[in-house]
């Protein structure tokens, strides 16, 4: 199938590679060289970074989160970021540099989670890490020099449903205060019916095919579909977004999760949630990596404009 991809993505498709992710260790490491070359050696100037272990879920091991200190801190408010990578790929290695960036331009703390991935660890156990990481965060908001309150969580693809389904917990848990959710193009829907996923097959980096095994991995073989699949698993099944933080939700135009990106922002307008929504034109999910583009310039420079505007900075 043919796409009007904005011209300048359309240049770079041709040369990148084919990422198809049935065989999850080979695609990890493809995945990985991938964004090493994509983003190149990250920018560190201006930026402490450490990395702490903290109490993990009951009876899971501990949780290594990341931790990104400006030297100019600007507000005492903070990032928690949850990596992409359709619940089987990526680590926070890989997004170090899109971290710094957020650290060093906001002036304030970004924290990622290095959560356990699927089909190794399926649902609920990258979810609960993220949720552990956040309940640490915010219990030691002092000692991180933010405030409690001043807290939004930020995720992309898988990460950004993971971030869905975290702020479903923390208000049904009675959880953490989140300040504001950023859900950049979020899988959401394991049920894969919208038009949107029939029709994108063979879009470049992630497709129907690459969808299907993405949520087999994180919910288990025979269960994607089926009715007993938890809202905090696929946030898109939720009937109540009532009492859920301010959100900005971006799509892209042809990709698979764009409609169900599109259905959860409506969703949340609905149930009266302040919600911000971006279809990206001429672009793909993933097309952000050719940062050279205008239009990738204009989701990055976006980003930052949401989010110093959730946090008051």
């Amino acid at each position: 199938m043919s796409y009007l991809f904005d011209p300048e993505l359309a240049a770079a498709v041709a040369m990148m590679p084919v990422v198809e992710i049935s065989d999850v260790p080979t695609a990890r490491a493809h995945v990985a060289e991938m964004f090493a070359s994509a983003f190149g050696e990250p920018d560190r100037s201006g930026v402490q970074v450490r990395d702490e272990l903290v109490p993990g879920p009951d009876g899971a091991p501990d949780v290594r989160l990341r931790i990104y200190t400006p030297d100019r801190l600007v507000a005492p408010a903070a990032i928690y970021d949850v990596h992409g990578g359709g619940f089987i790929l990526g680590s926070i290695d890989s997004f170090d540099g899109p971290n710094l960036r957020l650290a060093r331009e906001l002036g304030v703390t970004v924290v990622t989670v290095d959560y356990r991935l699927a089909p190794e660890n399926p649902y609920p156990a990258p979810l609960e890490d993220c949720y552990a990481g956040l309940v640490w965060v915010a219990k030691n908001a002092d000692a991180l020099g933010i405030d409690p309150d001043r807290i939004a969580i930020h995720g992309e693809s898988a990460g950004g449903g993971l971030c869905a389904g975290l702020a479903l917990l923390a208000r049904d848990r009675g959880g953490p205060s989140i300040a504001f959710q950023y859900l950049g193009v979020p899988e959401l829907d394991d049920r894969l019916d919208t038009p949107s996923m029939r029709a994108f097959t063979d879009t470049p980096i992630w497709n129907r095919p690459n969808a299907i095994v993405s949520w087999d991995s994180y919910l288990g073989p025979g269960r994607r579909g089926t009715p007993d699949v938890p809202i905090y698993a696929a946030p898109a099944r939720a009937t109540d977004l009532t009492g859920l933080p301010p959100a900005y939700v971006s799509v892209m135009e042809f990709d698979p999760l764009r409609d169900e990106g599109i259905a959860y922002a409506h969703a949340l307008m609905h149930a009266g949630v302040s919600v911000e929504l971006h279809a990206f034109p001429g672009t793909f999910h993933g097309s952000a990596m050719v940062e050279q583009a205008a239009v990738s310039r204009r989701e990055a420079d976006e980003a930052l404009v949401v989010l110093r505007r959730a946090l008051k900075i």
